[in-house]
């Protein structure tokens, strides 16, 4: 295939939405946008997350006192958190870094930058659904996150704390609020929190192929394959699929959990790891509620999608060719049944997706100090959807030239690759 000499020119690798939010900014601003992935536009992790446009959750997963709860959870094959063990001994140093973010000040560091990206994320998915026309993708009705009982609420103190003191408006909610919200909520649940200004989207698969096609209209071209091997070229950047390979002045690697084994042929590193989230797809029609529930205790959310109640939730940090443990899917249905009435989950769809997850809870995002045209745009872990927008808007803007705010800047420096000791080999 020939190269692309267009001066403002980019790759993209990786069509999910991070990808898929990079490439619109991109070619929208003028740069001809090459956008290569081995699957269809967001089929993979961007169609199957719980949906959920948090732009308050500032807090990392590693909050002080985690480890506490994550040794217990690491020994119940179908708790929140798991790790098999056959797993732990390669899983051992991601979760020695995750532990090390949990300390109070990098907490606070961390969610000094989150709420960085994050601010007005929940205003801008709004707009984009606008301009690909497709608007009702995005739902504004709030989420609702529950617990049994005040004690447990307590428990989660520290993060909502966290997210008040970076704006996030907070309704504390007892027994006949939630009733007001949610009629269907089972009388397990006695109190929480609700969060009118967050949103979610209706159907992740339909917002990342609108995303696609406005992309694709504008002008830019989708390539179904794989990329092996990314090379430095005297213009820019080489992908390489072993049998074609393009060229651009610029090479966005959006590529999900399968960024770090690109980036390892280059000789860079970072400590990214899959978290396998799973989720059930009931039959449409069970639209028991409204708007995002979170079990809070049970760290399950539900979204009554477009096609049908989605129940999502678990983490389960293991090999990317591992196959998928569906036992941690189907007991979904269990934890969603202690919380809404009416669950059904007969003919119900299992699914199981790799999030990329840095371990301080921050995705990768900006150049790569030393390879002019080298972007990242990775690691978004369980914020991939709600993030997805301002990081396709910063990496089209740092392409572009333009100056961003003293924030932005301030975020770009937290999100840097060198963040990372001995990133580079």
């Amino acid at each position: 295939m020939m190269p692309d000499s267009h001066s403002r020119s980019a790759l993209v690798i990786g069509a999910g939405i991070v990808g898929l939010c990079a490439a619109y900014a991109l070619q929208r601003s003028g740069v001809a946008v090459t956008l290569l992935d081995p699957n269809p536009p967001g089929s993979q992790c961007s169609s199957g997350n719980a949906g959920a446009l948090s732009s308050g959750s500032v807090a990392p997963l590693a909050m002080p006192g985690v480890l506490k709860d994550t040794v217990s959870m690491l020994f119940d094959p179908v708790g929140p958190l798991h790790i098999p063990a056959r797993y732990w001994w390669q899983g051992a140093p991601w979760l020695a870094r995750f532990a090390l973010s949990s300390r109070r000040d990098t907490v606070a560091r961390i969610a000094d930058a989150l709420h960085i990206l994050l601010r007005g994320s929940v205003d801008e998915h709004a707009r984009l659904a606008r301009e690909i026309g497709r608007p009702e993708l995005v739902r504004r009705n709030g989420q609702l996150h529950l617990y049994p009982d005040a004690r447990s609420l307590d428990k989660d103190a520290g993060g909502w704390a966290l997210k008040e003191a970076h704006g996030l408006r907070i309704e504390r909610v007892g027994r006949a609020e939630i009733l007001d919200l949610e009629p269907a909520i089972s009388s397990t649940y006695a109190t929480g929190v609700y969060l009118p200004d967050e949103g979610s989207v209706t159907d992740p698969q339909d917002y990342c192929e609108a995303i696609a096609r406005a992309t694709l209209s504008a002008g830019a071209r989708f390539v179904q394959a794989g990329v092996a091997t990314l090379q430095r070229t005297a213009t820019g950047w080489r992908a390489n699929s072993g049998d074609a390979q393009w060229e651009a002045s610029h090479l966005v690697l959006s590529a999900g959990a399968w960024s770090a084994r690109l980036l390892a042929g280059l000789g860079l590193r970072v400590p990214l790891q899959t978290q396998r989230g799973y989720h059930l797809q009931l039959q449409p029609g069970q639209h028991a509620i409204s708007r995002i529930v979170v079990l809070a205790d049970r760290k399950v959310f539900l979204n009554p999608m477009d096609r049908g109640l989605r129940i999502a939730g678990t983490v389960e940090i293991d090999a990317l060719d591992r196959p998928p443990n569906m036992r941690r899917a189907n007991v979904l249905a269990e934890h969603a049944r202690a919380g809404v009435g009416g669950i059904d989950a007969t003919d119900a769809r299992a699914w199981m997706g790799h999030r990329p997850c840095l371990p301080d809870s921050m995705p990768v995002i900006g150049a790569v100090p030393g390879a002019a045209g080298l972007w990242c745009a990775f690691g978004h872990g369980h914020l991939g959807v709600t993030e997805s927008v301002n990081t396709g808007t910063w990496i089209a803007d740092e392409i572009n030239g333009r100056p961003g705010t003293v924030d932005r800047r301030q975020g770009l420096r937290a999100f840097s690759i060198a963040r990372f000791k001995g990133w580079k080999v």
